[in-house]
C-alpha cells in the first residue's frame, strides 16, 4: 500500500521504517524541512514534504502528531484526501480522539501502539520498535469494518500484539499502566528535590542507580506530552490518582505505626501481582506520540 505519515517523530519515523521494510511506499509530512530531509536520509520515508497535499494519493494516513494537534490536522488534511482513505492515529488517549475525529472523517480507526523509548524525534526511530508491543485498536459501532481490517493488515506483520477494545476501556486501562506512572514518577523526582540539606541531596544524586533510574524514567519524559495525557484523559487519570493516594496513605500508616506485618503482607501481594501485568512480555509505556 501507499502509506502517509503526518508527524515524523519517534513513532512516525519508526512506523515508516517498519512499513517500508514490508514493501509499502511511505510518504511523510512534517512541520520542519530538516526533519523531512532526515526522514528521507534514514530511510523512514520514500518522500517527505511540509505540505499535506502529499497525502493526496495514499491509502492510509497515520496521524502521529500530539493529541492536541490532531483535530486541526484532520481539518487541514481533509481537502487532500479521497473518501476511501483510511485515517488512524497513534495517540495515547482514545476517548477524546475518537469522539473528535470520527465526525470529521468516517473512515477513522482509533489506534495506540504501546511502544516508546526515552528518546524522541526522527533520530530515535527504529524499525523494530513495535515488535512484541501491544497495539490497541478502538473501533466503535460506526467504524467501517473494512477500515479496521486495513489497519490490522498493516500493523499485524510488524509483530505487534493486536487488541481491540472500546475507547473508554482503553483510557481507563492506560490511566493505570501508562498515565498514572508518569505522574507518580514525576512526583518522585519532585519529592526528592524537596530534600533541604544540600549535602544529602547531592549524595542522593550521586548514589542514584538502577532502582531510581527505573522508577523515574517516565517522569523525566516530554513535559508537554505528559500534560496532554492528563488533559485529555482527565477523568480516568483523576480516578487512578485518588486510588493511588489511598494506597500510599495505607503505606504511610503502616510505617508510622511500625506495622511491619501489614507492610510485609502488602509487599507480598504486590510481588505476586506484578507478574499479572507483565506476563505477556509487554511493551514500553508510550510517553511519546
Amino acid at each position: 500500500m501507499k502509506i502517509g505519515i503526518v508527524g515524523l517523530g519517534l513513532i512516525g519515523g519508526s512506523l515508516g521504517l517498519a512499513l517500508r521494510s514490508h514493501g509499502h511506499t511511505v510518504l511523510g509530512v512534517s512541520r520542519q524541512a530538516q526533519t523531512c530531509q532526515r526522514a528521507i536520509a534514514r530511510g523512514a520515508v520514500d518522500d517527505a514534504s511540509l505540505s499535506l497535499a502529499l497525502m493526496a494519493t495514499v491509502d492510509v494516513v497515520f496521524l502521529c502528531t500530539p493529541v492536541a494537534a490532531m483535530q486541526a490536522t484532520v481539518v487541514a488534511l481533509k481537502p487532500h484526501l479521497v473518501p476511501e482513505t483510511v485515517l488512524t492515529d497513534v495517540g495515547s488517549v482514545k476517548g477524546w480522539v475518537v469522539k473528535t475525529i470520527t465526525p470529521l472523517w468516517s473512515n477513522f480507526v482509533g489506534g495506540h501502539p504501546m511502544a516508546g523509548t526515552a528518546d524522541s524525534g526522527i533520530e530515535a526511530a527504529q524499525p523494530d520498535l513495535f515488535v512484541n508491543a501491544a497495539y490497541v485498536l478502538t473501533p466503535t459501532e460506526a467504524t467501517p469494518i473494512a477500515a479496521v481490517q486495513r489497519i490490522e493488515d498493516l500493523v499485524r506483520p510488524l509483530q505487534t500484539r493486536l487488541y481491540h477494545c472500546t475507547p473508554e476501556d482503553h483510557d481507563r486501562a492506560v490511566a493505570w499502566i501508562s498515565h498514572l506512572p508518569v505522574m507518580i514518577s514525576a512526583s518522585l523526582i519532585a519529592a526528592c528535590r524537596e530534600e533541604t540539606d544540600p549535602a544529602v541531596l547531592a549524595l542522593a544524586q550521586k548514589l542514584a542507580s538502577s532502582g531510581f533510574r527505573d522508577t523515574s524514567r517516565v517522569g523525566g519524559g516530554n513535559p508537554e506530552l505528559g500534560a496532554m495525557m492528563a488533559q485529555y484523559n482527565q477523568a480516568a487519570l483523576t480516578r487512578s490518582l485518588h486510588a493511588y493516594r489511598d494506597q500510599l496513605n495505607k503505606v504511610i500508616t503502616h510505617v508510622e505505626h511500625a506495622d511491619w506485618r501489614s507492610l510485609t503482607v502488602l509487599l507480598e501481594q504486590t510481588q505476586q501481582a506484578r507478574s499479572e501485568f507483565l506476563r505477556e512480555g509487554g511493551g514500553s509505556e508510550a510517553v511519546t506520540e
